[in-house]
This record gives C-alpha cells, sequence and structure tokens, in this order.
C-alpha cells in the first residue's frame, strides 16, 4: 500500500484513503486530480471494499477515459476486471443496449450524428412545408440538443411554445422524435435522455444498476448538464458512494447545457459529504499560476480555493501587440521561431489557442507559408468526410434495417438512376404501409408508379442489402466490410472519376476498412453494431495525434485537460475574448473569465498573449479594439509587452494603464498591412475568410470574391447543406458573423 501513496502529497493521501460515502474533491489546474482519481480507484480494490464490476468512472472524452485505463494498468497490471470505464455517453450506451427494449427500441439501435440530424430535419421540413426562411436546419438541430439536455420532451415544449418560431420548432420535434423511434434511431443526446427516462419510467431497473455500481467516480463534476447530474445522482443515491471531482474554476461549457450549480451545490445534495481542496498545481511555473489566479479571484460565483506551486517563478508572460490580426499571426509565428532556436524546443512543444474557429484563417497562412507544420484540432475529421459516411451507411442499414435516412444517403451510391422522385414514391408506399424503407424496396414490384426496369434496379438493391443481412453474424465485421467494399465498387466508381481527389477518396476507404479490421482482431467485443457506436462517440480531441511534431491551433474550449511548454492564447481584445454577444449578463462575464484562465493554466514553462488592435471579422465602423479586460487584470510584474503596432495612434494603447509598462518598444514594420474589402460604408466587411448566415442555407464560409462593390460575385460553402454556391452580393441576404 505504501508504494500506491508514496508519490501523493499529504491532501492527495487523504483523498485517496477517505472512507467510503460521498465526496468532492475541488482540484486546481494541474493539481494532479487524474492521478487522484486512479489511485483512489486501485486503493479501493486493493483494500477489497468493491469488486472491479462494482465500481463506475465517467468521464468526459474517451481520451481521459484511456488515459485513466492506462494509468490504472500500470499501478495493478493489465487485468483488472470488468471495471467499467468510459464517458457518459459509452457507458450509457451501453447499458441502452442491454434495456433499450424497455423504451421500445431494439438492442440494434443506430446513434445519429448530426449530420444524421440535420438530414432528418430537412426532410421533415420539406415534408411538412416548412419554410428554412425564418429558421435554419441547423438551429432547429441546436433547439432540439438543447431541449434534451434539460430534459423537456415534445408534449411538453409544445404545451408551453409562444412564438411562431416557437411552435415551428415545437412541431418538427414531435416529428424528429418519431422518425428516430422508426428507424431505430437515437441521436448523441438521447444517450443521455434516454437513460434518465428508463431508470424514472422502470424503478426495477434503476435499482439493478444501484445494486450494481456500489461505487461511482465522476471526473469533470463541473461539466454535467441537468440530465448528466440526474444520472449520477440516481445511481448513487442508495449506496450514498459518489466520488466527484472538478473545478468549478474550469467550468466552461454553460452554452452546451453545463450547470456550474452541480459542483457548487453538491453539499445540499450530500449534507454530510467529505470536501477536499488539491490546490498544488504541479504543472505551471510561479508566474504563469499567480497570473492565472489574479484574473479567476474577481469571479464571484466559485468556491474558495488558492492554487499554488512550489515550482520557479520561470519567464514572464509576453504580451504582444499588433495592428491586425495577419500582424498577430507573423508575431506568433515569429516567437514560436525565437523559442524554438532559444531553448531547443520542437513544434509539439507549442499550441495556438482562440476563442473563434474564425481566427484560424490567418495564422494558418502564416504558418503555411513559413512551412511550419501544423495541426487543427476539431478541423475536418476522418469519420465526416462523404466518403467515408457514405460506406459507414452501408454498414448502418446492414446492423439496423430500420436506419431509412442512412439508406436514403446510399441509395443511389454508386450511381443506379435511381432519383428523388423515385425514393419519394418508395417512402410514400413506406409511409402508408408502415414498414421500413427497406422493405419497401423489396415490394417495388407493388408500386405502380414506378417503371418496371426501375423496380428491377431497386429490387437488386434490396438483395444487395438483404444478403449483407443474412452474412453479418456470420463473418467477422472485418471480413464483412471487406467483402463488401469490393461488391459496391468503390474502387470502379472513384476510378471513372479519374482525379487526384477521387483517388484521395478511395484511399480513405481502404483505411476505414483497415480500421474495421483492426477493430475486429482488438476488441473484445468486435461486433459491427460496436464499432458503429465506438465511431459515432468519437470526439475532435480523439483525433487528435498528440505525438506528431505539429504545431498545435484549436479553440480554447478543446484545450481542457491538455498541457503544453509554450501556449499562446491569441484575440485579446474586449469583444472577442471576452466574447460578450448580445449580453451583458455578469454569469456571461464569469465564464469568460473561467475560459481565459483555463487558457492560461494549459502552459508548462510559458505563456504568450496577443492583441489586434484591428480584426477583419470583428471590425465594424473602423474602430479599433481595445486591450482585453482579463489582460489588464494580471499584475504588471508578471508581463512584458512587445508592441509593433503603429496604425492607429490614436487608439487604445498598452501605455493608457498606470500599471502597463512596456519593457520593449519595437519599430512599427515597414510592409504595408493588407486592406480588406470594404464594398460601402453602409455595408459590413466582407472578406475570403469571413462567416455568413443565409436564410436558406445557413451558415457558410466565403471561400472566393469576384469583383467589387454590391455586383461582386461570392462563393460560400454552406455547412448547412454541405454544398458551394455562387451568389451576387447585393441579392444575397447574407448576414456577416462576428
Amino acid at each position: 500500500m505504501n508504494h500506491l501513496l508514496k508519490n501523493l502529497n499529504p491532501v492527495q493521501q487523504a483523498v485517496v484513503q477517505v472512507g467510503t460515502g460521498p465526496v468532492l474533491v475541488l482540484a486546481g489546474a494541474g493539481s494532479g486530480k487524474t492521478r487522484v482519481l486512479t489511485h483512489r480507484i486501485v486503493y479501493l480494490l486493493a483494500q477489497k471494499k468493491f469488486k472491479p464490476e462494482e465500481i463506475l468512472a465517467v468521464t468526459f472524452t474517451n481520451k481521459a477515459a484511456q488515459e485513466m485505463k492506462s494509468r490504472i494498468r500500470k499501478l495493478i497490471g493489465p487485468d483488472f476486471g470488468n471495471l467499467w470505464v468510459g464517458t457518459f455517453h459509452s457507458i450509457f450506451a451501453r447499458i441502452l443496449r442491454f434495456e433499450a427494449h424497455y423504451l421500445g427500441y431494439g438492442r440494434n439501435y443506430v446513434i445519429y450524428d448530426v449530420d444524421d440530424q440535420k438530414r432528418a430535419i430537412k426532410n421533415l421540413m420539406a415534408q411538412l412545408h416548412i419554410s428554412n426562411q425564418n429558421i435554419s436546419v441547423a438551429d432547429i438541430q441546436r433547439r432540439i440538443s438543447g431541449l434534451k439536455n434539460r430534459m423537456i420532451d415534445p408534449k411538453e415544449f409544445q404545451d408551453k411554445a409562444i412564438t411562431e418560431t416557437d411552435k415551428v420548432a415545437a412541431e418538427i420535434y414531435r416529428h424528429y422524435a418519431g422518425i428516430l423511434r422508426s428507424n431505430n434511431a437515437m441521436d448523441f443526446d438521447d444517450l443521455i435522455k434516454k437513460p434518465v427516462e428508463l431508470f424514472d419510467t422502470y424503478p426495477k431497473i434503476l435499482k439493478k444498476y444501484q445494486d450494481r455500481f456500489k461505487y461511482i467516480l465522476v471526473d469533470e463534476y463541473q461539466d454535467t448538464n441537468l440530465a448528466q447530474n440526474k444520472l449520477v445522482l440516481s445511481l448513487g443515491r442508495s449506496s450514498r458512494n459518489v466520488f466527484v471531482v472538478g473545478d468549478d474554476d474550469q467550468s466552461i461549457y454553460r452554452w452546451r447545457g453545463a450547470e456550474i450549480k452541480n459542483i457548487l451545490e453538491f453539499e445540499n445534495q450530500f449534507p454530510d459529504c467529505h470536501i477536499f481542496r488539491l490546490e498544488q498545481n504541479y504543472r505551471s511555473t510561479r508566474t504563469i499560476v499567480e497570473a492565472a489566479y489574479s484574473v479567476i479571484k474577481d469571479n464571484v460565483i466559485r468556491k474558495q480555493k488558492r492554487l499554488w506551486t512550489e515550482r520557479e517563478d520561470g519567464d514572464k508572460i509576453t504580451l504582444l501587440v499588433a495592428d491586425d490580426e495577419n500582424a498577430e499571426a507573423r508575431l506568433v509565428v515569429d516567437a514560436i521561431r525565437s523559442e524554438i532556436l532559444n531553448k531547443k524546443l520542437n513544434f509539439k512543444d507549442f499550441v495556438i489557442l482562440y476563442r473563434t474557429n474564425a481566427q484560424s484563417r490567418a495564422l494558418e497562412d502564416v504558418l503555411r507559408r513559413n512551412a511550419i507544420t501544423y495541426d487543427i484540432v476539431g478541423g475536418f475529421k476522418f469519420y465526416e468526410r462523404k466518403e467515408i459516411k457514405d460506406f459507414l451507411a452501408y454498414l448502418r442499414v446492414i446492423a439496423n434495417p430500420n436506419d431509412g435516412i442512412a439508406l436514403q444517403r446510399i441509395i443511389n451510391f454508386p450511381k443506379r438512376n435511381i432519383g428523388s422522385v423515385t425514393l419519394q414514391k418508395l417512402q410514400q408506399f413506406a409511409d402508408e404501409h408502415q414498414v421500413t424503407l427497406l422493405d419497401a424496396l423489396g415490394r417495388a414490384r407493388e408500386i405502380a408508379a414506378i417503371s418496371k426496369p426501375m423496380q428491377n434496379r431497386i429490387l437488386e438493391v434490396h438483395q444487395l442489402f438483404q444478403k449483407y443481412i443474412d452474412l453479418k453474424d456470420k463473418l467477422s465485421v472485418g471480413e464483412l466490410a471487406s467483402i463488401l467494399e469490393k461488391e459496391i465498387g468503390f474502387k470502379e466508381t472513384y476510378k471513372l472519376e479519374g482525379t487526384d481527389e477521387a483517388f484521395d477518396r478511395y484511399d480513405n476507404i481502404v483505411e476505414l476498412v483497415s480500421a474495421i479490421t483492426e477493430f475486429s482482431k482488438t476488441r473484445e467485443n468486435p461486433t459491427l453494431n460496436a464499432f458503429l457506436e465506438e465511431v459515432s462517440l468519437v470526439m475532435d480531441i480523439d483525433n487528435w495525434n498528440d505525438s506528431s511534431n505539429a504545431v498545435t491551433l484549436m479553440t480554447v474550449h478543446s484545450a481542457k485537460g491538455l498541457e503544453f511548454p509554450v501556449v499562446f492564447v491569441t484575440g485579446l481584445e474586449e469583444g472577442l475574448f471576452p466574447l460578450l454577444r448580445n449580453s451583458d449578463a455578469p454569469e456571461d462575464l464569469e465564464e469568460e473569465r473561467r475560459l481565459f484562465y483555463v487558457a492560461v493554466t494549459r502552459a508548462k514553462e510559458k505563456v504568450v498573449l496577443s492583441w489586434a488592435k484591428s480584426r477583419r471579422q470583428f471590425l465594424r465602423n473602423g474602430q479599433v479594439k481595445a486591450l482585453s479586460r482579463f489582460v489588464k487584470q494580471i499584475p504588471k510584474k508578471y508581463l512584458e509587452i512587445l508592441d509593433v503596432s503603429s496604425r492607429f495612434q490614436r487608439g487604445p494603447s498598452v501605455t493608457s494603464d498606470e500599471r502597463w509598462h512596456s519593457k520593449r518598444k519595437i519599430q512599427p514594420e515597414t510592409q504595408k498591412m493588407p486592406a480588406y474589402e470594404d464594398f460601402s460604408q453602409d455595408m459590413p466587411a466582407v472578406y475570403v475568410g469571413v462567416y455568413v448566415r443565409h436564410p436558406k442555407f445557413g451558415t457558410g464560409i466565403v471561400l472566393q470574391i469576384q469583383g467589387r462593390g454590391p455586383e461582386a460575385k461570392l462563393t460560400v460553402f454552406f455547412n448547412d447543406i454541405g454544398e458551394q454556391k455562387k451568389l451576387i452580393f447585393k441579392y444575397s441576404h447574407l448576414e456577416i458573423l462576428s
């Protein structure tokens, strides 16, 4: 037992050895919470207080879950029994595989991703003759997600709907729920909402899992939403062995439903809980820790705690001051090169953080020009590529023949000349006869409105799927994928296109089949459903390869839980960071302050902040952006300022506050800064890379501009429909997004 405790500080040891009952661990940034969690689990097993299968450990990312498992293996060996360690979504998806029939679902239900949800909603809006002029598919999808996170069902929302927009959204929500059920599908939010319904409706099922999980540990408790917290409390209410770890100062996901009150009010749920504060930071230098604390202490809604470290002072925090985002990007890259030269660092030692994804464009441009390798977390992911989603759609129909959304996607891929009109006739037949779309394909002869040659083609598609549905339990998932890929003819299809892009797509299909084969060889339960579930639960951060030698770019939200030797936090201007769109609410400002705290505490050795006095996507009427209030809260003794700005001499200055003194003033750059295209004084700035919203096509990004002024032709890629559109600016009805 001594070996388990010897590398822990006194507070950590006390946490690991605490008795049974509810426990709240307030774990500051870099205070070793993962170590404490894993040592606590191993301690419980070593004391033989609980069997492995009686312990449930829940976290928020697959990466964190894998890290937890890896550390447990190092402490007790590879075999730690049937210990349940996973994300909220993976744990409760697993439970639903056993219990979904109580809710009217089959065990082979599929999980719809955002793209599937949008496709279903788009189809519904067309069927219900609802125009997307006033409300977009993406807006509906986000609204439904928010409602599910708050445990609001379609009927409750419909009863409370007041505005016309709410009534339209409620109607779509009601039909959307029906579509999911008829397709034997759940979306990502259902993986949390449905277990709550299951436990509320069937007390015997709740008791079954209360009896099974006699000790529950939750990581990142400050990020739980209403439904997740209800699951934790429901499962732990009987045993009262609920061990939660989190940091209210790092609660940054309110926009997606996280409730900071869950961690703040844990004591109300369990008045006799043990409370521990992990305040010693092992990650960062004293300068970084003190600077971060000087900002976060101004929050009112927080548990009292004081982060400290035994590490040395280290480098001061550098503030880069530039004219615009292009100059800012050049300064950032120059600073990276300087750090590499002077401190023998590698590209992988750097992360560039930003408040919004739109900020990455200028940074990417300069990194590319300087031949610096970089990775973007949250960029275009492998499993979101069209060809990958097409192949997965075949597998989804084979796994779950009820999945009409997947079948619609690939009924005409590869090209079979089965058009949208024929598909509508098939869907109409399915609806009238209350059968699945796949069943309708098998009964094509009964649909007189479809020609005989077309009926033959449709029956061939049905036979293809029926063949693999029959084979799925006779072959490994790897064998099935390999044979299916050849029979569908992906290689021939892309070969006919003859473009480099087409060959790249086929290479991606080969990579996918290889991944499925690897899955079938390495997993304990390598079924087709298990593979599809694993793919559905992949997150942005799970795609990030932290071993590649590349500078990492990501939003601050994506960076939580990570650490890097050198951290750049860009865009520190009022209106951008803090990003307070239409609200002066104190809780919004406090969330932004927590976000800044998270950004700074990712750094081990060095923090570099940057302020662009002008930023095109946020510029209005030529005004200059003031320095973020968060930077001004950092005492001057922790800062050095590198100011190369020149264009706005009358604008805010880093020396305008008596606390600010520039250690080093650099002469302005001689090159002329590139100007943006401002079509007129009455129009917002439009340029390549700006994000826009169209009343019909939804949100998108400007890829190309031809011409000048109101007659300019814009090429815009719209995310909601997955297509490029060419628009004349003055007729486009585009809203420029900040």
